[in-house]
């Protein structure tokens, strides 16, 4: 049942959405009010009255009843869930179009693998129907969230917050909108346009009273960091306060009922949930939070010998995020399958059955993985450079090499500058010696005659080949290889 389930969610691309009433999300301006005798306060008054509902919203009608794919037991099945706040996501995913959200603070210009798995489960919840919104933490981002970090985040200047919130922004609209500013499937908003108009003492009045210090003390992040030798200072103590106001903004303002986020964020989601029970006095709001992606060590996973993975081309090739994902040992694979990518699970299982049997080729299951998580990111065109740039990489491959694809993989090997004039005409022995490529012209004749020696990607067969005209890539570049590891990419200045 969770099986077929999952399959035809993989499947189904918010075909709820496409048949719903576009309405475009407007952010409101608001004022803090004194509570009233009536009991507590809601803490936003419109400017404009309009009526939003705050619960769910049902499944167009069609005539009889609509069950949506079951999300939760789809992310259950696939390793995506760690822990919900209540028992009532589960049927509320099925019975209506909910809205959910998962916050990414500017911290860098680019999100990294650590923050694929939440637009991973954002993804999911679109792909059965609902609808999604991608937080930006203009504002919180300017206090830095302690969840699992051991030093305070370093301040960041108003120039870059906006230049990492641009970057974030576009990752997320290529991602879940595929560039479509009108799929109204998910949306981006940025908490700094509620959060710049708020006062601190109104906020401490009609927010902070309702937050108990006993119960934000015994937050995990908390405590992990009072019990270190840095301690914690107040503006960070504060930021469970301040995403759980989040929430409850959203809630009411935007109809959304959902926070998601990792097992690390826990805290912070409850902190919201106990907000609008408290202030709103409303049901319906839920949190839940997905495991942090480990390796089977129990190590991070994530993290390259050059530092993070970055979601942003301009920070890491189509390449070399392919790469890493390519390099994914056998152990961790299937599971990786599993959590980071839309697969059927009958596939999955189909890969994992294949890599126990005799004739399996090493690295399919990598390969698939691979493919999978770069399309998801980089989109199909991204997919192809990764795949063009792979098989460049690879002496006598018979892709036609470009200058684009040579230098997509010049980075990742050494590289040297020369003048027209010192190229054209030059010996393949004397190229490979004064590139760098090989020590001596005895060691590059040698590896000639074992058949060790390539020109982009061809292998040279005759100690008299010269470098020709049509032999300099599309007028710019070279590529030499010894053997099937070592490369230089020469440049024509």
């Amino acid at each position: 049942m969770a099986t077929a389930t999952a399959s035809a969610a993989s499947r189904t691309f918010l075909h709820h959405q496409r048949h719903r009433h576009h309405r475009r999300l407007i952010l409101f301006p608001f004022y803090l009010c004194p509570p009233t005798s009536k009991g507590p306060s809601f803490l936003f008054h419109r400017i404009h009255a309009t009526s939003r509902a705050l619960s769910p919203t049902p499944p167009p009608s069609t005539g009889q009843q609509t069950r949506l794919p079951n999300v939760i037991e789809i992310l259950e099945q696939r390793g995506l869930l760690e822990s919900t706040t209540g028992d009532g996501l589960r049927g509320a995913s099925s019975s209506s179009t909910l809205r959910v959200y998962c916050g990414f603070d500017p911290t860098a210009e680019s999100l990294h693998l650590g923050n694929l798995l939440g637009i991973i489960v954002l993804s999911w919840f679109q792909r059965c129907g609902h609808r999604v919104v991608a937080l930006i933490g203009g504002a919180t981002g300017r206090v830095g969230d302690p969840s699992g970090k051991s030093l305070e985040r370093p301040e960041l200047n108003v120039e870059t917050l906006e230049r990492n919130t641009a970057g974030i922004t576009e990752i997320v609209r290529g991602i879940l909108g595929r560039g479509d500013d009108q799929d109204s499937s998910f949306a981006i908003l940025n908490n700094y346009d509620w959060w710049k108009d708020v006062k601190l003492l109104e906020f401490l009045k009609n927010v902070g009273r309702y937050a108990r210090v006993g119960t934000m003390m015994a937050k995990e992040s908390v405590k992990k960091r009072l019990e270190s030798e840095t301690g914690m200072s107040y503006t960070e103590f504060t930021y469970q306060l301040l995403q759980g106001y989040d929430f409850l903004y959203l809630f009411q303002n935007e109809g959304v009922s959902v926070q998601i986020g990792g097992s690390d964020q826990w805290g912070n989601i409850t902190a919201g949930t106990e907000l609008i029970r408290k202030i709103l006095q409303a049901e319906g709001a839920y949190g839940l939070t997905f495991p942090l992606l480990l390796k089977s060590d129990g190590t991070k996973f994530g993290k390259s010998e050059d530092g993070a993975i970055w979601l942003s081309p301009s920070m890491l090739s189509p390449y070399k995020f392919y790469q890493y994902f390519f390099s994914v040992p056998d152990s961790d694979v299937v599971r990786f399958l599993k959590v980071l990518t839309f697969l059927d699970m009958e596939e999955i299982v189909r890969l994992e059955r294949e890599m126990k049997s005799p004739g399996y080729v090493p690295n399919m299951a990598q390969r698939r993985l691979a493919e999978e998580v770069t399309r998801f990111v980089h989109g199909e065109s991204g997919l192809q450079e990764a795949l063009k740039a792979t098989e460049a990489l690879r002496p006598g491959a018979e892709t036609k090499l470009d200058w684009k694809t040579i230098e997509g993989i010049a980075e990742d090997v050494p590289s040297c500058s020369l003048a027209y004039g010192d190229v054209l005409n030059i010996s393949i022995v004397d190229i490979s010696v004064s590139s760098g490529l090989l020590e001596s012209k005895s060691a590059a004749r040698r590896l000639l005659k074992q058949g060790g020696l390539y020109l982009n990607n061809c292998r040279v067969d005759s100690e008299s080949k010269r470098i020709e005209d049509e032999d300099i890539v599309d007028g710019k570049v070279l590529l030499l290889s010894a053997g099937k590891k070592n490369k230089v990419v020469v440049r024509i200045s």
